[in-house]
């Protein structure tokens, strides 16, 4: 393919100048607008202007530049088609070979807190026109469309094939890669916390599979928003799974806290006044679960903690930071991925495939506190069971239903975990708590649902458990309620409910 004719306009000059002196070296008469003129003529290039071909000069203070059938026209004309070489003609458009156009810097304008008329303006109209016509007509245009492709297009250039009609199909697709990307990042932003579905394909990243070894797996979205990785082999599809579970949860409790997860769901997990003594009483929650496990602290890592944390074989662990030492120590497993962990903005709404489309979903965003909890027993929860209740349920809305979560002093001592029926998760949360050695006397149970018959109080009632928190709603409340008043238990409801499956 012959580049006769170029037209090149571009917000980010870097790397173009070797392109613009081997376009020059071909006889190519380039067009161009602006800035990009200016850059080129400064390299001793001639350069014909839009506005003299056109015959319309940039107006709106530069909104519009390139929007016109003459300069479209030479894009978009078919070199086959009869019909249109007679207008070329007559028209006197030269046709367009060439195609360089990047877009404003929109999302990075929008990350940088800018007001939002500077974020509006960096809205591309006529770049992206420019890109999506010479992409549709990469039969006889090339269209080179970010910065990132420079490089190879030079290559390209200067190889003895040139620009073939494989290598112009190649660059089309990844103009509406960019232009795709671009859009959602626009619909994004003015969409807000609106439920809509958006992907784009730029924010893929391979995974080296999925769940098991024969699937294949990517990640859409930019890691290093939320996460800096520091050590360790690349993330799989299930490390990010438990580590979104992790810090899902762990960002629920303010004061010094360590959670273990495995399979989605905690393990361990407890709240104290130093991270040592936080992470072993987390580990005590069950120390058969947490090998392979991954692992969040909510301070920063110290010596003390690495080193207790360091017998153990866990495959994340991820903090606000760590300390030099107790990096060294942690380092020593070369494998083991350390995650720093920054503070992000969480997505609005959960998304995931069902049969042949997709449901979405708000996402979770209520954490019941003290306040939210009506006493419906005679007796009511003293300040050290309300504490309890607090930090259970908090645990019990980041666990798989049916669930049981049971607490007592900051400490996570038994769930059940994904079970059909309450009961199940129930009687599973009491037998791993006694297994673990845990006295369950004075304790805590949280419930992700409410309980359609009075057994699951009695069974915790049996155990030694105390006070109960569950969401109420159940017709046969009263049955419940009753018992407890029965036993001299106490119960609160918060009539909300956290399903997770």
């Amino acid at each position: 393919m012959r580049i006769k004719n170029a037209l090149i306009s571009v917000f980010h000059k870097d790397g173009l100048g070797p392109i613009v002196d081997a376009l020059n070296a071909m006889g190519t008469t380039i067009y161009s607008t602006g800035g990009t003129q200016a850059f080129i003529e400064d390299r001793g290039i001639s350069v014909e202007r839009v506005e003299d071909l056109t015959s319309y000069p940039s107006i709106l203070g530069g909104r519009v530049k390139t929007l016109h059938p003459k300069v479209f026209g030479g894009i978009l004309a078919r070199r086959d088609h009869e019909g249109d070489q007679a207008q070329m003609s007559e028209y006197h458009i030269p046709y367009m070979d060439l195609v360089i156009v990047d877009l404003y810097p929109f999302e990075a304008t929008v990350a940088s807190g800018a007001p939002e008329q500077d974020i509006i303006e960096k809205i591309d109209i006529g770049g992206i026109s420019l890109i999506r016509a010479a992409a549709k007509n990469f039969k006889d245009c090339w269209i080179i469309s970010n910065m990132g492709q420079y490089e190879d297009a030079l290559e390209v250039l200067q190889s003895q094939e040139g620009a073939t009609l494989e290598v112009r199909r190649r660059y089309a697709l990844e103009a509406f890669d960019e232009s795709s990307n671009y859009d959602t990042a626009i619909y994004r932003y003015f969409a807000g916390d609106r439920l809509d579905l958006k992907i784009s394909g730029r924010q893929k990243q391979s995974l080296r599979y999925g769940e098991n070894p024969h699937q294949e797996a990517a990640y859409y979205g930019n890691l290093d928003d939320a996460l800096e990785q520091i050590h360790g082999k690349a993330l799989s599809y299930n490390n990010l799974l438990d580590i979104d579970a992790t810090v899902n949860l762990i960002r629920e409790f303010n004061d010094t806290t360590i959670a273990i997860i495995k399979h989605n769901n905690a393990c361990g997990l407890a709240t104290r006044p130093t991270l040592a003594q936080a992470w072993d009483d987390a580990l005590a929650g069950d120390p058969v679960s947490a090998f392979g496990g991954v692992i969040a602290a909510n301070r920063t890592v110290d010596r003390a903690t690495a080193e207790k944390m360091n017998t153990l074989f866990f495959e994340v662990l991820m903090a606000p930071g760590y300390d030099e030492d107790a990096l060294e120590i942690l380092k020593s497993k070369k494998n083991r991925v350390l995650l720093i962990l920054k503070d992000y903005e969480v997505p609005a709404f959960n998304v995931r495939t069902v049969l042949n489309g997709t449901l979405v979903q708000a996402r979770d965003a209520k954490t019941e506190t003290q306040a939210d909890m009506e006493t419906v027993t005679q007796v009511a929860p003293t300040q050290e069971q309300l504490e309890d209740l607090e930090f259970a349920a908090k645990i019990c809305k980041h666990t798989k239903s049916n669930t049981i979560v049971l607490a007592k002093g900051g400490q996570l001592l038994g769930s059940g975990t994904g079970q059909t029926s309450r009961v199940d998760a129930l009687n599973q949360a009491v037998e791993k708590a006694q297994r673990f050695g845990f006295s369950l006397q004075g304790a805590a149970m949280a419930s992700d649902a409410f309980f359609p018959f009075p057994d699951c109080v009695e069974i915790a009632d049996n155990a030694g458990i105390t006070c109960v928190i569950q969401p109420g709603g159940s017709i046969r409340d009263k049955e419940s309620i009753d018992y407890c008043d029965a036993h001299g238990m106490t119960m609160v409801t918060t009539g909300i409910r956290h399903f997770k499956h």
